[in-house]
């Protein structure tokens, strides 16, 4: 029951996807971010089939192209877009930690979050057009699950840059040994479909999110002292583009 109760949670945290409601108790949010990735699954299938349904009815390029792009805002309501918007917001205020700190915390959109979210959204869409070859979307994908499963690593593995909020509430709530197995294991699992898809491909998209991860490690890390549910969104973003525009680099190269 337990379990079930962690993955209703999941899907209601990072989807709008119905679910049934209950009141939430510490001990059923334990392992929650061990099913965070499923929502990657969904998200990834939905993309699929709309380019098979796509293909089938002659729909348009960019007709595909925006509805494509818009499909991981309608299943997770842009949770995480929120969170890179609230980080995008802090980075480039230039003030101190503890006003950083602060912005994030602030709900209100900045200049500098409207204009990178701008500039995020043409080139995801401008990538997401490119990649043409049936087993390099399918990579794609799967990259939906990998990203989550980077971001709730680091939701279980890295320091919290305050102690409230939702990334504190999440890591101190977590069986910490147990999830992260669980998302070793389904990021592993996830790198295993997208080698065997394209040996080629399937190193170097994975790849990106991985250097991505670095990336956003070190970036929050020095910025912020720490992370919190915002960066954890701003991950899941950073991921998913790296891996994109890889894939769309490798389809134009090929």
């Amino acid at each position: 029951m337990r379990i079930l109760k962690s993955i209703v949670i999941a899907f209601s945290i990072y989807s709008k996807i119905p679910v049934p409601q209950f009141e939430w108790k510490e001990e059923d949010m334990e392992y929650m971010m061990c099913f965070f990735p499923w929502i990657g699954i969904v998200i990834g299938l939905c993309i699929y089939f709309w380019r098979v349904f796509s293909q089938s009815l002659g729909i348009g390029e960019i007709c595909y192209t925006l509805i494509g792009g818009a499909i991981p805002l309608m299943i997770t309501g842009g949770f995480h877009v929120d969170g890179y918007m609230d980080t995008m917001d802090a980075f480039h205020s230039y003030q101190s930690r503890e006003k950083k700190l602060e912005i994030l915390k602030d709900s209100h959109i900045g200049a500098f979050a409207a204009i990178m979210l701008g500039a995020y959204g043409l080139i995801y869409l401008g990538a997401f057009s490119e990649i043409q070859e049936e087993n390099l979307l399918k990579i794609v994908c799967a990259g939906f699950v990998l990203a989550r499963c980077l971001s709730g690593l680091s939701v279980v593995s890295f320091p919290p840059a305050k102690k409230s909020g939702l990334f504190h509430i999440f890591s101190s709530s977590a069986q910490k040994t147990k999830v992260k197995i669980s998302l070793y294991v389904q990021g592993a699992a996830c790198m295993v479909y997208m080698v065997g898809q394209s040996l080629y491909a399937g190193i170097i998209v994975p790849g990106a999110a991985l250097c991505a991860f670095i990336y956003y490690y070190y970036r929050c890390k020095k910025e912020f002292g720490g992370f919190t549910g915002d960066t954890a969104g701003y991950c899941v973003l950073l991921c998913e583009g790296s891996m994109i525009v890889a894939a769309a680099l490798l389809n134009i190269l090929a």
